[in-house]
């Protein structure tokens, strides 16, 4: 009766991201993990069947959730549906032209550039998901993910170097522009800092290193 949930589902349609957003039903999607019926979600939320009901039904109609199965209570046959994914990611394409388009920016050493690149291969990725899907195909996909400590910013720059060199030689070696089937594939390579202090502590750092002078509140009774 349970339908097997895809990992990760992205989110392209605009209304279906609305409704990710929405604290109630992000609240009915993590519920329905396993089938449920609205019965059985409206004691689990402390809220009327109807009401729930009717955002199931909405959330269905939007893709987030289907039909699994049917269970008899009580002389009644009840609808089980559960959700289509175990996580859901927002497409940036639901921004339109407000998406971050790497071609119109400048830096390619900026934070910017570099969410636009990921920006763009959730963008694509999910356009082609949803063709790999209509046609019953997998999508091949390569990915990898290090954490390296360097020394000082030298290494880093010596690191950036020399990894550049390697791909365009690698780049150089394996592309073909005769090969008739052949196919392209997209790379693309970011590094940032990795996160290793929690908000607060994040926080605490930036206050402590903060000049008595610069001090937010400091400035803010000096205007008032």
């Amino acid at each position: 009766m349970s339908a097997v949930l895809r990992q990760l589902d992205l989110l392209s349609d605009p209304a279906a991201a609305a409704a990710c957003l929405d604290p109630f039903r992000r609240r009915l999607l993590g519920l329905l993990s396993a089938p449920g019926s609205a019965t059985a979600l409206a004691k689990e939320v402390d809220l009327p069947r109807q009401k729930v009901n009717y955002h199931l039904r909405e959330m269905q109609r939007l893709g987030l959730v289907r039909e699994v199965g049917t269970k008899q209570r009580r002389g009644c046959v009840e609808r089980l549906v559960q959700a289509t994914a175990s996580h859901y990611v927002v497409s940036p394409e639901v921004f339109g032209t407000l998406s971050p388009d790497p071609a119109s920016i400048k830096d390619r050493f900026s934070w910017a550039y570099l969410v636009a690149l990921a920006a763009r291969a959730i963008r694509e990725l999910s356009v082609l998901r949803q063709r790999a899907d209509s046609v019953r195909q997998p999508l091949p996909t390569f990915s990898m993910s290090v954490d390296i400590r360097f020394k000082d910013q030298q290494a880093l720059h010596a690191f950036s170097e020399e990894l550049t060199n390697h791909i365009a030689a690698l780049s150089a070696k394996h592309h073909d522009e005769r090969a008739e089937d052949g196919r392209f594939f997209r790379f693309f390579l970011g590094a940032h800092p990795a996160v290793t202090k929690s908000e607060g502590e994040a926080r605490a750092e930036a206050a402590a290193a903060t000049p008595a002078g610069n001090n937010h509140d400091a400035l803010k009774e000096a205007y008032e």
